[in-house]
């Protein structure tokens, strides 16, 4: 596979918030084994692909999203929701990990088909 500059760029983005999220678990002294036990429950979205291409891209996306996970994690923070904070951080944290090895989001024609490459 040929690896683009931007996808560099794109999976260099991946690590950080892979990176500031574990910095910012730690900091808030959450429970250790949580984060590994909770990091691919994203990952269960793909269930929706059972139903079909479409659906399935769908859902697997918005469990995929920075923005979600981040407004998970803006909402623990103002309304001091430790449950929503921890799950905006491992959340971040697993979509980071993601994009770092190259997984994007999916089109709807086919599961390897994706924004950063065809995986």
């Amino acid at each position: 596979m040929n690896i683009t500059k931007p996808q560099i760029i794109l999976r260099l983005e991946g690590l950080a918030f892979l990176l500031v999220s574990i910095f910012g678990y730690a900091q808030l002294d959450f429970a250790w084994w949580q984060y590994p036990l909770f990091f691919l429950v994203p990952d269960i979205a793909m269930i929706f692909y059972a139903i079909n291409m479409k659906v399935g891209s769908i859902g697997y996306n918005l469990a995929h999203t920075y923005t979600l996970a981040l407004v998970t994690l803006v909402a623990g923070m103002v309304l001091s929701q430790p449950i929503l904070i921890a799950t905006g951080l491992i959340w971040l944290g697993h979509i980071g990990m993601d994009r770092m090895v190259g997984y994007g989001l999916k089109y709807t024609l086919n599961f390897k088909d994706t924004h950063l490459a065809n995986i």
